[in-house]
């Protein structure tokens, strides 16, 4: 292997899994540039150590963790590089197209409203559908503080006026 050449199983391993890890990354951070730039800083600290980690259980499981941890540790920084526009560019002249970006719109805005660790928990039990075990494992927490946290967002989210009375559902990045 070549100093430069992905180890055996990770470019299928992204492959695989990237448009998952991605919209997680995206509802995390609200915006896709900044998820991409997530995503590519999580799987740029699992690369050394893959060997390891796709020997174990569940590397995806791993990934996620990284990437968690890497979104809470990044909204700790003050500075963050980029500064996001306050209004999103109109593309779709479907009334119906636009209706539906309008609601993924209000959802996602109501997701960044949320505390950084709340988010993080709605994101893994609810859009990536881990089970509260799973979602406790991952943050580094108990399942209490996983339940506690889930109840106090949804209650934000049910309770915010721009979601209306629609449930959530899953979106596409």
């Amino acid at each position: 292997m070549r100093r430069h050449d992905p180890p055996d199983g990770f470019a299928e391993f992204v492959t695989a899994r990237s448009g998952a890890l991605l919209r997680a990354a995206w509802a995390l951070t609200g915006d896709r540039t900044s998820a991409e730039d997530l995503l590519q800083t999580a799987l740029a600290e699992v690369w050394p150590k893959w060997a390891r980690i796709s020997a174990g259980q569940s590397p995806e499981a791993y990934v996620r963790r990284v990437l968690v941890s890497t979104f809470l540790s990044g909204r700790r920084r003050r500075w963050r590089g980029e500064v996001p526009s306050a209004q999103v560019p109109e593309t779709a002249e479907d009334t119906d197209l636009a209706g539906r970006s309008a609601a993924r719109d209000a959802v996602h805005r109501a997701l960044l409203r949320l505390s950084p660790q709340q988010r993080s928990v709605v994101v893994l039990r609810y859009l990536e559908d881990l089970s509260i075990d799973e979602t406790a494992r991952t943050l580094g927490c108990s399942t209490a503080t996983v339940k506690v946290q889930a109840g106090r967002a949804l209650a934000t989210l049910r309770s915010d006026p721009h979601l209306g009375p629609a449930p959530i559902g899953r979106w596409d990045v």
